[in-house]
């Protein structure tokens, strides 16, 4: 295998390799019936004029299954914490004791799970288009090489080896998606 297939090889794990990291994050981001801090990752609140992450201006703990709680480090933040989590519309209602917020999650109906799964659906398949994206760009590159002096042979064995990275690639999406298809469906 010459340096130049390597190089394209390698190129398209490492793009597929983002894609697969771009989903997991997604993925994170759904809720599965338990509460993880990662529910909030994309709340922004003003923060003296500047959108600052949450987790930047707040400890966010989880007490147990069902609860979150999010103590900010500056007690005159709380209501900007507040209607921050409220303006991010994540389905949830936040509850201000006067120190810190509460986040009782309410139990999915299965209606929401479909509709979760509905969703984790469509970031799957744009994971794949991604994969599949990156497996056309890596061929038009091999033909090119195939066309600049690479023997046949070689041509037609990096192009295997290419489809094979997909095809390993978009099992572990499928593989991802199930995962979290057993958790969300979990009652």
């Amino acid at each position: 295998m010459t340096e130049e297939v390597k190089a394209c090889l390698g190129k398209q794990k490492e793009q597929m390799e983002a894609a697969l990291a771009h989903l997991e994050k997604e993925l994170s981001q759904i809720r599965a019936g338990k509460a993880s801090p990662k529910m909030l990752e994309g709340v922004k609140v003003d923060y003296y004029g500047t959108l600052t992450p949450l987790d930047q201006i707040a400890a966010i703990n989880t007490p147990d299954a069902k609860q979150i709680t999010i103590q900010p480090w500056e007690r005159n933040m709380i209501a900007a914490v507040e209607k921050a989590i409220l303006a991010a519309n994540l389905g949830f209602t936040p509850q201000n004791n006067g120190e810190l917020i509460r986040i009782s999650l309410p139990p999915l109906t299965e209606e929401r799970r479909k509709e979760l799964m509905k969703r984790c659906k469509g970031e799957g398949e744009t994971a794949k288009v991604t994969i599949r994206n990156t497996r056309r760009d890596a061929n038009e590159e091999i033909k090119k090489l195939g066309k600049n002096g690479l023997p046949e042979d070689a041509t037609k064995q990096a192009e295997k080896d290419i489809q094979d990275q997909t095809d390993k690639y978009v099992g572990k999406v499928d593989a991802m998606l199930s995962e979290k298809e057993k958790d969300i469906m979990t009652v």
